[in-house]
Protein backbone atom coordinates (compact mmCIF):
# COMPACT_ATOMS: atom_id res chain seq x y z
CA UNK A 1 0.00 0.00 0.00
CA UNK A 2 1.11 3.59 -0.66
CA UNK A 3 1.62 5.94 1.68
CA UNK A 4 -1.30 7.93 0.52
CA UNK A 5 -3.43 4.91 0.98
CA UNK A 6 -2.31 4.24 4.32
CA UNK A 7 -2.99 7.46 5.41
CA UNK A 8 -6.45 7.54 3.96
CA UNK A 9 -7.23 4.34 5.31
CA UNK A 10 -6.07 5.38 8.65
CA UNK A 11 -8.19 8.47 8.05
CA UNK A 12 -11.28 6.57 7.36
CA UNK A 13 -10.88 4.36 10.78
CA UNK A 14 -10.24 7.51 12.95
CA UNK A 15 -13.28 8.98 11.80
CA UNK A 16 -15.73 6.07 12.04
CA UNK A 17 -14.22 4.82 15.20
CA UNK A 18 -15.08 6.15 18.79
CA UNK A 19 -13.35 8.40 20.18
CA UNK A 20 -11.86 7.09 23.47
CA UNK A 21 -12.50 9.98 25.75
CA UNK A 22 -16.49 9.68 24.85
CA UNK A 23 -18.67 6.72 26.46
CA UNK A 24 -20.14 4.60 23.89
CA UNK A 25 -23.74 5.16 24.21
CA UNK A 26 -25.85 2.92 25.52
CA UNK A 27 -29.39 1.59 24.19
CA UNK A 28 -30.18 0.39 27.75
CA UNK A 29 -32.17 3.63 29.63
CA UNK A 30 -30.51 5.19 32.37
CA UNK A 31 -31.09 3.33 35.96
CA UNK A 32 -33.46 6.05 38.01
CA UNK A 33 -34.30 6.06 41.39
CA UNK A 34 -37.47 4.18 42.20
CA UNK A 35 -40.84 6.29 41.77
CA UNK A 36 -42.25 7.58 44.87
CA UNK A 37 -46.26 8.79 44.75
CA UNK A 38 -46.59 11.60 44.69
CA UNK A 39 -47.67 13.37 47.85
CA UNK A 40 -51.77 13.86 48.08
CA UNK A 41 -52.14 17.86 48.06
CA UNK A 42 -54.18 19.33 51.12
CA UNK A 43 -57.81 18.87 50.94
CA UNK A 44 -59.37 21.72 49.51
CA UNK A 45 -61.22 23.79 52.19
CA UNK A 46 -65.11 23.91 52.02
CA UNK A 47 -66.37 26.82 50.09
CA UNK A 48 -68.09 28.14 53.41
CA UNK A 49 -64.98 27.63 55.29
CA UNK A 50 -64.52 31.02 56.40
CA UNK A 51 -68.15 31.15 57.56
CA UNK A 52 -67.80 28.64 59.48
CA UNK A 53 -64.68 30.08 61.01
CA UNK A 54 -66.49 33.17 61.60
CA UNK A 55 -69.60 30.66 63.23
CA UNK A 56 -66.85 29.38 65.98
CA UNK A 57 -65.39 32.71 66.44
CA UNK A 58 -69.32 33.60 67.82
CA UNK A 59 -69.70 30.47 69.53
CA UNK A 60 -66.59 31.00 71.69
CA UNK A 61 -67.51 34.63 72.76
CA UNK A 62 -71.26 33.35 73.93
CA UNK A 63 -69.91 30.76 75.30
CA UNK A 64 -68.49 33.26 78.14
CA UNK A 65 -71.15 36.03 77.88
CA UNK A 66 -73.63 34.28 78.64
CA UNK A 67 -71.45 32.52 81.43
CA UNK A 68 -70.54 36.02 82.98
CA UNK A 69 -74.06 36.52 82.60
CA UNK A 70 -75.29 33.43 84.22
CA UNK A 71 -77.25 32.12 81.43
CA UNK A 72 -79.38 28.97 81.57
CA UNK A 73 -77.87 28.08 77.97
CA UNK A 74 -73.75 28.90 78.81
CA UNK A 75 -72.87 25.40 78.60
CA UNK A 76 -74.88 25.02 75.22
CA UNK A 77 -72.46 27.17 73.23
CA UNK A 78 -69.51 24.76 74.20
CA UNK A 79 -71.94 21.83 73.02
CA UNK A 80 -72.68 23.16 69.28
CA UNK A 81 -69.01 23.85 68.64
CA UNK A 82 -68.33 19.78 69.96
CA UNK A 83 -70.96 19.18 67.57
CA UNK A 84 -69.83 21.27 64.79
CA UNK A 85 -66.40 20.04 65.09
CA UNK A 86 -67.42 16.64 65.13
CA UNK A 87 -69.53 16.99 61.95
CA UNK A 88 -67.29 18.86 59.90
CA UNK A 89 -63.33 18.80 61.02
CA UNK A 90 -62.45 15.54 59.86
CA UNK A 91 -58.63 16.05 59.11
CA UNK A 92 -56.74 17.64 62.11
CA UNK A 93 -55.85 20.63 60.92
CA UNK A 94 -59.56 21.65 60.37
CA UNK A 95 -60.66 20.69 63.26
CA UNK A 96 -57.64 22.99 65.16
CA UNK A 97 -58.94 25.92 63.00
CA UNK A 98 -62.01 25.53 64.09
CA UNK A 99 -61.22 24.87 67.70
CA UNK A 100 -58.53 27.79 67.56
CA UNK A 101 -61.33 30.24 66.44
CA UNK A 102 -63.68 29.29 69.14
CA UNK A 103 -60.99 29.37 72.07
CA UNK A 104 -59.25 32.68 70.53
CA UNK A 105 -62.78 34.62 70.89
CA UNK A 106 -63.40 33.18 74.01
CA UNK A 107 -60.08 34.19 75.70
CA UNK A 108 -60.47 37.97 74.15
CA UNK A 109 -63.87 38.06 75.66
CA UNK A 110 -63.08 37.28 78.81
CA UNK A 111 -60.05 39.25 78.84
CA UNK A 112 -62.85 42.53 78.41
CA UNK A 113 -66.07 41.14 80.53
CA UNK A 114 -65.96 39.84 83.89
CA UNK A 115 -68.58 40.44 85.29
CA UNK A 116 -72.05 41.16 83.24
CA UNK A 117 -72.36 44.34 82.15
CA UNK A 118 -75.54 46.22 79.71
CA UNK A 119 -72.46 46.04 76.71
CA UNK A 120 -72.05 42.41 77.13
CA UNK A 121 -75.92 41.59 76.82
CA UNK A 122 -75.69 43.76 73.67
CA UNK A 123 -72.98 42.34 72.44
CA UNK A 124 -74.79 38.95 73.30
CA UNK A 125 -77.48 40.05 71.26
CA UNK A 126 -75.91 40.33 68.52
CA UNK A 127 -73.89 37.21 68.31
CA UNK A 128 -77.31 35.24 68.64
CA UNK A 129 -78.53 37.18 65.85
CA UNK A 130 -75.24 36.54 63.61
CA UNK A 131 -75.09 32.89 64.57
CA UNK A 132 -78.74 32.58 63.35
CA UNK A 133 -77.68 34.46 60.12
CA UNK A 134 -74.83 32.19 59.59
CA UNK A 135 -76.03 29.21 60.28
CA UNK A 136 -79.22 30.19 58.14
CA UNK A 137 -77.14 30.88 55.25
CA UNK A 138 -74.77 27.81 55.28
CA UNK A 139 -77.53 25.65 55.68
CA UNK A 140 -79.45 27.67 52.65
CA UNK A 141 -76.74 27.68 50.14
CA UNK A 142 -74.96 24.40 50.95
CA UNK A 143 -77.35 22.18 52.53
CA UNK A 144 -77.73 19.99 55.39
Amino acid sequence: MSTVSRAALAGLLLATAPAVAQPRESKAAPASPPQQPAPQPPPAAAPYEPKLIRLAETLGALHHLRAVCKAKDADVWRDRMSALIAAEALAPERRDALAGAFNASYRAWARSYHACTPAAEVATARFLQEVSAIATEVNARYGP
